[in-house]
């Protein structure tokens, strides 16, 4: 006992019996409560039949299909609802910070105005802005608005223009995979030569031309299709072509404005964090504006950038679960009607917890990589 070691290590393991102890006492308790009141508990119901319809389905999906198999599409509808945020939160929230640092005073002073604004207004207040935008505002289909050809906007959510189904583009995301490999070791090569030759490779480009060629060449290859699946007003509804709903729209607009008015300011903090000096250094071996802040400036604060920016990522990510308010069927909801139908709510709950939970050690595991890679290494 008079070894700190040991004692340190003793009182953890008070700690950690104490835990677990009252854990098994919650859980027994909580088994004898639901016995007594007849309540089935397990997840055995995973396997009956669901009997509701889901909205937004990114696999095929029927009332007659399993609870496991609607949860599984709710799961997947919040996937979809977070990665296109993220990907839109982070370009357009770089946009606005690098504006509200701009010279010109009128930019610097809208990119200030929407900052503040959107930050004090409360994420569920946007979505049911939004929501009720698509609903209240835009016409029904017959009336659509067609700003550009092939584009309707209309109370039924947004229907736009895509190419029709063909083969060739699953070769072309093939080769689109491909190509982003062959960059990644392009760019190691690039780098390998230059720190023993000093010769400098044309990466940027030649990555273009691979990204962009591969895919280009598998297109053509696969019989070139070019035909378009057109939006057609048939009925009271648009058949064809792409459609957004409503709900996913509004959603993702709260989402992406509200999200990217704090990716802003990161933005901002991390581009001031670096010293003047530097942008001055570089502005007099003669490289242009542009070049300064690509080249040297944002390279450096995203060392800065990346912690706070993972933070809201999985705000983002989390706050998705608000969708349940404006009826998109994310995977709150679909858990949520689960909940109801089957009576189980320890185990649905349970279910949530741990589905948000992988979703944001998974994203906290792909920034902390980058946030490695992106770190100064010390020789």
């Amino acid at each position: 006992m008079n070894d700190p070691k040991i004692r340190a290590l003793m009182y953890q393991f008070a700690v950690l019996g104490t835990l677990g102890l009252l854990g098994y006492y919650l859980f027994i308790n909580t088994v004898e409560n639901l016995s007594r009141q007849s309540i089935a508990t397990g997840f055995r119901f995973l396997n009956k039949e669901a009997s509701f319809e889901v909205g937004e389905s990114l696999i095929a999906y029927s009332a007659a299909d399993t609870y496991l198999r609607a949860l599984l599409v709710g799961a997947l509808n919040t996937l979809k609802v977070a990665f296109v945020g993220i990907v839109l939160t982070v370009i357009l929230g770089t946009f606005i910070g690098i504006a509200r640092l701009s010279k010109n005073w009128l930019v610097s002073k809208i990119a200030a105005v929407y900052i503040e604004v959107m930050q004090d207004i409360p994420i569920l207040l946007q979505l049911f802005f939004w929501y009720s935008l698509f609903y209240e505002v835009l016409p029904p289909p017959r009336e659509a608005i067609e700003p550009v050809s092939g584009l309707f906007m209309s109370n039924r959510g947004l229907v736009f223009t895509v190419p029709e189904w063909h083969p060739a583009y699953m070769y072309m995301a093939a080769a689109f995979i491909a190509g982003c490999f062959a960059v990644f070791f392009i760019r190691r090569w690039a780098r390998e030569r230059q720190d023993k030759t000093g010769k400098i490779f044309p990466v940027f480009s030649v990555s273009v031309w691979v990204v962009i060629g591969l895919p280009f060449f598998a297109w053509l290859f696969a019989g070139a299709p070019h035909k378009m699946s057109v939006p057609e007003l048939v009925g009271f509804n648009f058949e064809g072509g792409l459609n957004v709903s409503p709900e996913f729209g509004a959603l993702l607009l709260g989402l992406v404005i509200y999200t990217a008015a704090f990716v802003a300011e990161i933005v901002r903090a991390g581009i001031q964090a670096i010293s003047k000096g530097q942008t001055e250094a570089a502005m007099a071996i003669g490289l242009k504006p542009g070049q300064v802040l690509g080249l040297v400036i944002l390279p450096q604060a995203l060392r800065v950038i990346i912690p706070p920016l993972t933070s809201q990522m999985l705000n983002l990510t989390k706050n998705s679960s608000l969708a349940v308010a404006i009826g998109f069927p994310d995977f709150v909801s679909v858990a949520s009607t689960t909940i109801n139908q089957t009576g189980q709510a320890i185990e649905g709950i349970s279910l949530i917890m741990v589905v948000y939970l992988c979703f944001s050690l998974l994203t906290s595991l792909f920034m902390n990589w980058y946030n490695k890679k992106m770190a100064l290494v010390e020789r």
